[in-house]
């Protein structure tokens, strides 16, 4: 089979196609570049030996996706690409509708015309309410979104829903992902934020390096036991072989499937940092500061769907998670420039 892979330089999308690489599948990626580096695609075709075909573009071009179409016979598309920073979506909401929401358009237009059914997608557990009770479940309730960026995520999964209803054996996974770090273990591959990373493993990471004076906890009086914030945090390695597996189910089960990617398990902010601490050796400076907007206090997946549909579940540890992330920071300061 042949994969079609958007975003595929950037974090989750390196290590899915590494993945894919690793389990024999081909692959044709493209991006953008907006918050990723060719530097990446180099590594991933150095680590693996294998030469595959990258574009980079922008998703929502519908004439160079047409190239693309026409000159690869593509099996499945695995949809990565989009804007992805919770507090930047709170500022910036026009462009976070129009880059995620467009992309997605202009994708499935394409797959149609070329009769492409079958997509794995990248979603969110930001498309549940602030109102369910934990752990989430694929039929917890979905909407009321507190941030942009949950927004565009469950507008384009009731497009992804909609084109399915109209038949051709299409095939949709909606892979609803919690909140992943880590790294790849070869110390290769990693998160790679420009400026001030969004996301808390990398802002713990480039602290122990010596970046930032200090991390900067948004919250600390949550009504949880640390008064931190809960989230379910998987490695990326488990989510890469997430969607490996969820390309083999849509082989034999048409219709939309949705799937929480996660481990089930709940960890306070508070928790991951001397989780990295007793990882590393490395005392981090911290101090709670305000809540930040579109943050909830707890975020924690129910996952046997994915175990008992998929026949996957997360295998690494908060201990891998550390490790890996803090060998690709300490070999990559300056990440895919170094």
């Amino acid at each position: 089979m042949t994969i079609f892979v958007t975003g595929g330089a950037g974090y989750i999308g390196t290590h899915v196609i590494l993945e894919l690489l690793e389990q024999g599948y081909a692959v044709v990626a493209a991006d953008n570049f907006v918050n990723s580096k060719p530097s990446a695609v180099a590594r991933i075709k150095q680590h693996s030996g294998i030469d595959f075909s990258f574009y980079e573009m922008d998703i929502r071009d519908s004439g160079r996706l047409n190239e693309i179409f026409t000159a690869h016979c593509i099996d499945c598309v695995v949809h990565l690409a989009g804007l992805k920073a919770v507090g930047e979506s709170v500022e910036q909401p026009l462009g976070y509708y129009a880059n995620n929401l467009d992309s997605t358009i202009s994708l499935l237009s394409a797959m149609r015309a070329h009769e492409i059914n079958k997509i794995v997608f990248s979603s969110s557990a930001t498309v549940y309410s602030g109102n369910n009770e934990m752990p989430l479940t694929e039929e917890s309730r979905i909407g009321d979104c507190i941030n942009p960026y949950g927004w565009t995520k469950f507008m384009c999964e009731q497009i992804l829903t909609d084109c399915a209803r109209i038949g051709d054996g299409c095939a949709v996974a909606l892979l609803r992902y919690f909140n992943p770090i880590g790294a790849h273990e070869s110390g290769l591959f990693g998160e790679d934020p420009r400026d001030t990373p969004n996301n808390l493993m990398p802002f713990i990471a480039q602290t122990a390096m010596g970046k930032f004076s200090h991390l900067n906890i948004y919250g600390g009086d949550y009504e949880t036991p640390d008064g931190t914030g809960i989230r379910d945090y998987i490695h990326v390695v488990d989510l890469a072989l997430g969607h490996v597996a969820a390309i083999h189910y849509l082989c034999k089960h048409p219709g939309v499937s949705t799937f929480n990617l996660g481990t089930g398990r709940g960890v306070s902010v508070l928790e991951l940092v001397t989780a990295f601490e007793q990882s590393t050796g490395i005392s981090i400076s911290k101090k709670i500061i305000a809540r930040r907007p579109g943050d909830l206090a707890i975020c924690v997946a129910d996952v046997e769907k994915a175990k008992r549909e998929l026949s996957w579940e997360s295998k690494k540890s908060l201990h891998d998670a550390c490790t890996d992330t803090w060998r690709w920071q300490s070999t990559n300061p300056n990440g895919y420039d170094s």
